[in-house]
């Protein structure tokens, strides 16, 4: 029981510093916003999209529970599968796809659930890397911190936030990061979703 209120209160930690990040907004593409903030210390931008999803909260959670569905919907992902829960504590397994010549990537990641006061729900990620043996003909992924948020609105909707920094492990060229950082939340926004309202 220590060790997950030391964990939690680690990764909220996490989240504070992730609200004090500066922001700037890099695209809007089919409702879906994207912004960067730089990381001190990583060459590595972080990640944010935001997303109004016509839904209710149910049904958002039920599309990121289904944890091997849910590959179909996030972005470059190859394979995705539960390795344990304890309460509101999950870790997954993910292999992710990355064009030639960069080596793919997998990565084992700690999911703490908990409700927020607005009724909302929010899921912080932490990177376990050691959780696993690495795996030949994947690099592993080294570190993510991050959340979803998912906020009730008043009409029935859903605002949902998807925010990441990333440090993936190995060798990455600067023009797949760069497009990485813009590509996984826009496209796993626009994934989630079409699944959730049926399109």
């Amino acid at each position: 029981m220590m060790r997950y209120s030391v964990l939690l209160m680690m990764l909220c930690a996490t989240a504070v510093q992730a609200a004090e990040r500066q922001w700037r907004l890099e695209r809007e593409e089919q409702g879906v916003s994207v912004y960067l903030a730089d990381v001190p210390g990583s060459k590595y931008k972080a990640y944010r999209g935001v997303v109004t999803i016509n839904g209710d909260l149910a049904a958002v959670q039920a599309a990121q529970e289904d944890i091997e569905g849910s590959c179909a919907w996030i972005f470059s992902c190859q394979q995705q599968r539960l390795l344990d829960t304890r309460g509101d504590v999950s870790e997954l397994y993910t292999r992710f796809e990355m064009p030639w010549p960069v080596k793919a990537r997998d990565s084992v990641i700690r999911v703490t659930t908990h409700t927020d006061a607005d009724g909302g729900v929010t899921r912080l990620l932490e990177a376990v890397p050691d959780r696993l043996p690495e795996e030949k003909d994947f690099v592993r992924v080294q570190r993510v911190d991050g959340r979803w948020q998912l906020k009730p609105l008043a009409d029935g909707k859903v605002e949902v936030t998807y925010e990441a920094h990333t440090e993936p492990g190995g060798s990455v060229p600067p023009w797949l990061a760069n497009s990485f950082v813009v590509d996984a939340p826009l496209q796993t926004l626009q994934g989630l979703r079409a699944k959730v309202e049926g399109r």
